[in-house]
């Protein structure tokens, strides 16, 4: 066989995470002795709380180390369903409509999976978190951005969205609180975008992982809207709110039928979850609380700091994020090329952050920062962007 003809068609159709490139770049250039501030990744530094660790310490030494069903824990999974559904006002769902999952990317991906068929249309924002679009086009359905507006705070194009419906569309996908702008919808925004998916009859996943990571307002979910329960697939996690990015947990609340399908897939591909994860996780969710709102508060804090330091600097505006833990700068009146820029300040400043259009055209003329880091890194990476951006030269200029 032809080295030509190894691997099938639709690799061609991925894409890599771009924080977990720039990452590796960073690693690298640490590792030859270079001083390196990460504003790239997508991780919170805060250590997982105690009482967390010590349920997964404590399922070890009760020995919970073998399979689960694919689904995950059944008390898990009852935990979810009302814990869930309380924080989105909403009536507890059953256990059969929780599925848990090594994190939300495999839950995205065999979601997904057990949804489109090819040639299917699925509408998303853009700039966005990468896997949607290319689950989606991998799966053979067709990925179809609308913009999200910088002058709206990075909400979606409502307009566009109504526009961009046609009887090959099957999904919306939602991401709010956003990554990577921090841009949050409004009720009004998930009312408009409620109406749309059931006057076409559409299904929307609604991405919730930011849910905790809210500065401004109150958390609103589509799914708690007039009859969008039974078309909408939530996707939330431990990773964010939690603190509990390696532990790899996540969870998705969806119809029955759509989560007896993708459980299929759960089956076929990762078998189950870690189990004393998922012990770890019910601890998570039982409380305390206290740690995880301590952490957002002091987020939205970090997040004060970086979009003043920004917007001191001559060429860059930035708009106040509402969610997540991401600043989302314009830098059009210093370059066109945010690649070139970005790989500049990794190789001159030091400074690891992503240039936008790691996130789609969309994303084009703009920074991703993040503000997960510590003051002292934020302090730092700020000083050396504030001395290094006047030196930047685009490209062929």
């Amino acid at each position: 066989m032809a080295l030509a003809h190894r691997l099938a068609d639709a690799v061609q159709r991925l894409g890599i995470e771009s924080s977990f490139e720039v990452l590796a770049r960073a690693r690298a250039l640490e590792a030859t002795g270079r001083s390196i501030v990460h504003l790239e990744i997508g991780e919170p530094n805060f250590d997982t709380p105690e009482h967390i660790k010590a349920a997964a310490i404590a399922a070890l030494t009760a020995n919970q180390t073998h399979y689960t069903p694919s689904a995950g824990l059944p008390a898990l999974r009852d935990v979810i369903a009302e814990h869930a559904a309380h924080r989105r006002g909403m009536s507890a769902y059953s256990r059969e409509n929780v599925l848990v999952g090594p994190g939300c990317k495999p839950l995205v991906w065999n979601i997904l999976s057990a949804i489109l068929t090819p040639g299917d249309e699925v509408i998303y924002a853009s700039p966005a978190y990468p896997a949607y679009a290319c689950a989606s086009g991998y799966l053979g359905a067709v990925p179809v951005p609308v913009p999200l507006v910088e002058a709206n705070h990075f909400r979606m194009d409502l307009e566009r969205l109504a526009a961009a419906i046609t009887s090959r569309t099957k999904l919306i996908i939602l991401n709010s609180p956003q990554n990577p702008t921090g841009g949050v919808l409004t009720l009004s925004d998930l009312t408009t975008i409620a109406e749309l998916a059931q006057r076409h009859n559409l299904l929307v996943l609604s991405d919730e992982i930011y849910g905790y990571d809210l500065y401004e307002g109150t958390f609103c979910s589509i799914a708690s809207l007039p009859g969008m329960r039974e078309r909408t697939v939530v996707i939330d996690g431990f990773s964010k709110a939690y603190a509990m990015t390696g532990w790899r947990l996540g969870f998705a609340l969806l119809p029955t039928d759509i989560a007896q399908a993708a459980n299929l897939f759960n089956n076929n591909t990762f078998s189950c979850a870690t189990t004393f994860v998922q012990y770890a996780g019910i601890a998570a969710l039982e409380g305390p609380h206290e740690p995880i709102y301590a952490m957002a508060e002091e987020l939205r804090q970090r997040r004060d700091m970086v979009v003043a330091g920004v917007n001191a600097i001559p060429g860059m505006h930035c708009t106040v994020s509402h969610g997540a833990f991401y600043a989302f700068p314009n830098i059009t009146a210093i370059t066109n090329d945010d690649q070139h820029f970005a790989h500049y300040l990794l190789d001159h400043a030091g400074v690891a952050c992503l240039a936008g259009s790691s996130f789609g055209v969309g994303g084009s003329g703009y920074l991703r920062i993040s503000y997960a880091s510590s003051r002292e890194e934020i302090t730092e990476g700020l000083q050396r962007l504030a001395h290094f951006i006047p030196a930047y030269r685009p490209q062929n200029a």
